[in-house]
């Protein structure tokens, strides 16, 4: 089920005696599933369509915002299939003459669909108008528009948001040497991929290392991509065609932050999560929860089609409070939802900052994240740029919403597997944007979850 569905979904969590069990990629029957990576699913799947030739991508996430993408390319007259988790995509290449002119694009409530749309829209000339959900026009986009403007991208935006209007024009792009306001792997995305039509060396400077899903990627495509580990990128405009991806997806680390969170805070607990993605870009999460206190062991580290993989071990801990700033926030920034959570199951005080992106997210997840856990009952508190939790004490349970923000669902699920009382997470439905059927796998865990459907 999607946003744009008219049911509404509640998910009633009772807490459980403990959650046990191993995760994998989907079609391993040993296993209960651990949906592929969602980041590299967008990236994987919009590059094989700038690639020549047929691309296979396994282990996809099939979920609401990889959906965007794939209907986003449908559009573009590409032609793709998905059987199972195995997604094939038929490429046009960097020129491509076969694609279909549209009038708007619509990436459905897709932030990362709509910032990378922009950049290989950029780069294969295309004319498109880009929009989205009510939610998406919310977020910022000036800081690609800015950049591509300065490439010579005739890009305009609606008062610095969606939708984006995108004309065809001069070929080749400039290439720039452009220093990113925030650290965002989004926007250095959308920025290398317009790199790839410029007339030279496309520099991106961040004030901290971001993801580098992209770069890595496009390496195994034959692209030069330059990174020197301390936020500078470089890239090359390729002199041939990209080439077709046959790639393995790593398990999704932000999906996994909900079950290791699950299990530290839940007594009696102990899962393994195999083959999960730990690029160094998204790890800050287990770094934190491992300074808490966390044990949590990392084994069969490899290489998977370019990405570190890795089993992750986990079992209930003691958790101490923590502060969180620096560099780290900019690696777990997708995961203060639950690292909120964590934080109430903790002793003692813990203090986040540096952390302001956090309001221009799905929600403004500062204040609905301390609306909704302060009905809970956890002493949470909103600062200017994150937020400060009094640990320890009990997390009574209660009713909670989403907001519309899937992580935020997840996280007021995940609290109440251990509350003193039972909770409920209203609009619960919204999940399916990036984990479906999260409530399914926690209960093949050992957790009590009902779910309750309405209009």
């Amino acid at each position: 089920m999607t946003m744009t569905e008219t049911n509404s979904t509640s998910l009633h969590i009772t807490p459980c005696e403990g959650l046990r069990g191993e995760l994998g990629p989907a079609g391993n029957d040993t296993t209960v599933a651990l949906p592929g990576d969602k980041s590299l699913s967008h990236r994987a799947a919009l590059l094989a369509a700038m690639a020549e030739g047929e691309s296979a991508i396994d282990n996809f996430l099939t979920a609401g915002v990889t959906q965007a993408m794939l209907n986003a390319l449908t559009e573009l007259g590409v032609k793709w299939q998905l059987q199972g988790q195995r997604l094939t995509v038929t490429g046009l290449g960097l020129q491509p003459g076969q694609a279909q002119k549209q009038p708007t694009i619509d990436c459905g409530n897709s932030a990362t669909t709509l910032r990378l749309l922009a950049g290989a829209l950029s780069a294969w000339n295309l004319s498109s108008q880009l929009d989205g959900s009510p939610g998406l026009r919310r977020r910022p986009m000036w800081r690609i528009v800015e950049p591509l403007q300065r490439m010579g991208v005739a890009i305009q935006a609606q008062d610095g948001c969606a939708p984006l209007t995108i004309e065809a024009g001069k070929r080749p792009l400039r290439a720039i040497n452009y220093s990113l306001p925030v650290a965002s792997a989004q926007v250095k995305s959308c920025l290398l991929l317009a790199g790839l039509a410029a007339d030279g060396v496309t520099t991106l400077r961040e004030p901290a290392p971001s993801r580098d899903h992209t770069e890595r990627m496009l390496r195994l495509m034959g692209v030069e991509v330059r990174s020197d580990g301390r936020g500078v990128t470089r890239i090359s405009p390729p002199e041939r065609a990209l080439q077709a991806l046959r790639m393995s997806l790593a398990g999704d680390m932000s999906a996994a932050a909900f079950l290791i969170v699950a299990a530290l805070i839940t007594p009696g607990s102990q899962l393994l999560l195999r083959q999960v993605g730990l690029n160094p870009g998204r790890t800050g999460l287990l770094e934190v929860l491992q300074r808490m206190g966390g044990q949590i062991d990392i084994t069969h580290t490899s290489d998977q089609s370019g990405e570190p993989v890795g089993d992750i071990l986990v079992q209930s801990s003691d958790l101490q409070g923590v502060q969180v700033a620096g560099e780290v926030v900019v690696r777990m920034i997708d995961e203060f939802p639950i690292f909120a959570v964590a934080a109430a199951y903790a002793q003692g005080e813990t203090r986040v900052s540096d952390a302001a992106e956090l309001k221009l997210k799905e929600s403004d997840r500062i204040v609905q994240l301390c609306t909704e856990l302060t009905g809970l009952g956890v002493p949470i508190q909103p600062t200017g740029d994150g937020f400060i939790v009094q640990g320890g004490r009990p997390v009574i349970g209660g009713r909670g919403r989403s907001h519309g923000d899937h992580r935020l669902a997840m996280a007021l699920v995940v609290a109440g597997l251990a509350s003193q009382k039972p909770v409920v997470v209203e609009d619960a439905q919204i999940i399916s944007e990036s984990f479906p059927g999260f409530h399914k796998v926690l209960s093949a865990l050992g957790a009590e979850i009902s779910l309750e459907s309405g209009k």
